[in-house]
Formats: C-alpha cells, sequence, structure tokens
C-alpha cells in the first residue's frame, strides 16, 4: 500500500471518528482509549505477517503464532471498545489462539498433532460464544415475562398438539 493510500485510510477513520462522536469533544486521550488496539496491536500482528510472507521469504513460519494472535486478540479488544461488549467478547482470545496455531499448521510442515489444540480452543470458542449470544437473544424482557419461557412454551405446544400418530409394524 503506498502512502497516499495508507493517508486516505487513515483520513477515513478520522472522518469516522469525528461523525460518531455526536458533538463532544475527541481528545487524544480518548481516541488512544478507544482506538489503542488498532494502533498498536492490529499493526503489530500485521508486522509480524508481513515479516514472514515478504521479509523472510517464508522462512520464519513461527512469526504466525503470536502474528495470529495479535491479529484476531486485536480484532477482539477493538470491536469489545467500540461497542463496549467485554462479557461477550472473551471467547474470541481462545479462538485468537487456536488461529495463530491454524496459520502455523497451514503453512509450517502440517504436523496434524497442532491440529488437537486448535480444535480445542475453537470448539471451547465457538461454543461460549454460542451461549452468550443465545443467552443475550433470549434474556430480553417481553410483557414482563423472559423470552426464554416464551419459547420453551411455545414448543412445547407444538410438540404436544402436533404428535403424528405411531404406526406399529
Amino acid at each position: 500500500m503506498d502512502k497516499k493510500a495508507l493517508f486516505g485510510v487513515f483520513l477515513v477513520l478520522l472522518g469516522i471518528l469525528l461523525f460518531s462522536s455526536r458533538g463532544t469533544v475527541m481528545e487524544p486521550g480518548s481516541v488512544f482509549g478507544y482506538f489503542w488496539p488498532s494502533l498498536f496491536v492490529i499493526p503489530l500482528g500485521i508486522l509480524l505477517h508481513w515479516l514472514y510472507f515478504y521479509a523472510t521469504q517464508r522462512q520464519g513460519v513461527g512469526m504466525l503464532i503470536p502474528g495470529g494472535i495479535l491479529l484476531v486478540g486485536g480484532a477482539i479488544c477493538q470491536v469489545s471498545m467500540l461497542f463496549d461488549i467485554w462479557s461477550y467478547m472473551w471467547p474470541g482470545f481462545p479462538l485468537a489462539v487456536a488461529f495463530g496455531l491454524l496459520e502455523f499448521y497451514w503453512f509450517g510442515n502440517r504436523n496434524r498433532w497442532i491440529l488437537i489444540p486448535v480444535f480445542i480452543l475453537g470448539s471451547v470458542s465457538l461454543i461460549f460464544f454460542t451461549i452468550f449470544t443465545l443467552g443475550t437473544l433470549f434474556s430480553f424482557n417481553f410483557l414482563g415475562q423472559t423470552s426464554a419461557a416464551i419459547v420453551l412454551i411455545v414448543i412445547g405446544l407444538v410438540i404436544v398438539f402436533n404428535r403424528k400418530q405411531s404406526y406399529e409394524v
């Protein structure tokens, strides 16, 4: 990416920041407070990937493990900072480790034993993301009752009244 394009991306991000500030004064401390993952963590992950793919001509495959962890972890931190959803996004950190190890497997010597922690960490992350997502979706109040109770009652009624006759063989 040339310098003009990089400067253009910076201006677009600055414009989005100013547009989303809603009239409040944006100080340097608040910019660093909200965008520290994009300023420090994600560029370091990109640097490690660049070093592997371009500077070392794919010789230092071990750089992809911390590079992948920093890249995905930085993205998780950035989303969490912008939307204040740390309590829902923490399963992304095991996913970041799984991503770094998966890159090591994919671009390395393809040792299949590396896939064991990748699948374990990825599965744990997916399970907890699913639990927190479903918990968030079903926890809002609707007419004084939780929507989870209403959904369970509706499913139960459908099962009771929509029974098919059992046939004997």
